[in-house]
């Protein structure tokens, strides 16, 4: 078997075949109708102009940490701690905003300020799970894992404690921000800003940008690809590793930033929304490939946002979204396994 454009395309083919076939089963296990089940998705994403400006919201900070993630994994790391970085994130931009909120400063200006703040969150806490890596020898993955908990805590903390509502402390979160330090609204939308698409699509192309087209992209590739002949050849491997960490970080950090000023307007307990774990199966799904993130990170948040449909009209969990999710990745991780295999096989007779 040839590994040709039509070979790669097929499998992947398979693969959504596939993610549908498992998907329509565990429908009819919970005994609900599967064409009525993506008929309300589809709906649900799609039905209407505010839907279709909910799916964009939901694409936009999916499509920050996708982006981050890409560097990470460039360069052979798992970054498991995006969601704490996203946490992060959003609580330095909360800090930044609590600060600001009433200096008489220009609203633009503290908006800008307080997105810098998050930047500078999630990079700090990333080059905190890279550092453990780096030169305590942790796992990026139990090391992120920890510290997406410590963050979780802090948010928490903060919440229910210093950042509380006067006289209570509430599940909601924090007091919601003077409405002139909300990011500016898209005429005939109730939620989509048009800055925060800005910086997300702003962001995947500087990826793109940096992977493909830089120097700087081909030491990550070299390092991802074989890190002891890296360092042979004369590359600083951990500095690569930890510049990696922050510039995932700084994604994260403004995932997060976007978040309190463009959707929630305030800091609450589930600020990151599981954005963290979404953009790694993205990540995955697109093979790591930059050019693809986009168009993929977009079909996950339509899923995501049309399957709030079924609870209301089939009374079926809203989690079938990520039953598809996951089970489409499940089988296009297994289907480049399986086309590796063949591969390997066939040059080994040749």
């Amino acid at each position: 078997m040839r590994d040709s454009r039509a070979t790669r395309l097929l499998f992947k083919v398979g693969a959504i075949l596939f993610a549908l076939i498992v998907t329509t089963g565990v429908l009819f296990l919970a005994k609900a109708q599967p064409f009525a089940a993506y008929k309300y998705i589809t709906l649900g994403a799609l039905g209407s102009w505010d839907v279709v400006t909910n799916v964009f919201v939901s694409w936009v900070p999916l499509l920050l940490a996708t982006s981050g993630l890409l560097v990470t994994f460039t360069v052979g790391l798992w970054n498991i701690g995006i969601e704490g970085q996203i946490t992060l994130g959003a609580i330095f931009t909360t800090w930044a905003m609590r600060l600001l909120e009433h200096s008489g400063w220009n609203p633009t200006l503290i908006l800008m300020l307080a997105v810098l703040a998050g930047m500078l969150g999630g990079a700090l806490w990333a080059m905190l799970a890279g550092a453990l890596k780096t030169f305590g020898g942790v796992n990026e993955i139990f090391g992120g894992l920890g510290l997406n908990f410590v963050a979780t805590a802090l948010n928490i903390w903060l919440i229910f404690g210093p950042w509380k509502r006067p006289g209570v402390a509430s599940m909601s979160g924090t007091i919601p921000f003077d409405r002139s330090l909300w990011m500016p609204i898209a005429q005939g939308s109730s939620r989509l800003t048009p800055a925060t698409l800005v910086m997300a699509i702003v962001g995947i192309l500087v990826v793109y940008a940096m992977i493909e087209g830089t120097y700087f992209g081909l030491r990550l590739k070299a390092v991802g690809k074989n890190a002891r002949s890296a360092h042979i050849l004369g590359i600083p491997t951990w500095q690569y590793m930890m510049s990696s960490f922050a510039v995932c970080g700084i994604f994260a950090g403004v995932a997060g930033a976007v978040q309190v000023t463009a959707v929630y307007h305030r800091l609450i307990p589930s600020i990151s929304s599981g954005y963290g774990y979404l953009g790694l199966m993205v990540a995955m799904l697109v093979g790591y490939r930059a050019s693809l993130a986009a168009p993929v990170a977009l079909f996950f948040a339509a899923l995501n946002v049309g399957s709030i449909q079924l609870p209301i009209v089939l009374k079926l969990d809203s989690s079938l979204a990520g039953v598809l999710q996951g089970t489409l990745v499940l089988f296009v991780v297994l289907g480049q396994g399986v086309r590796s295999r063949i591969l390997k096989k066939t040059k080994v007779k040749s």
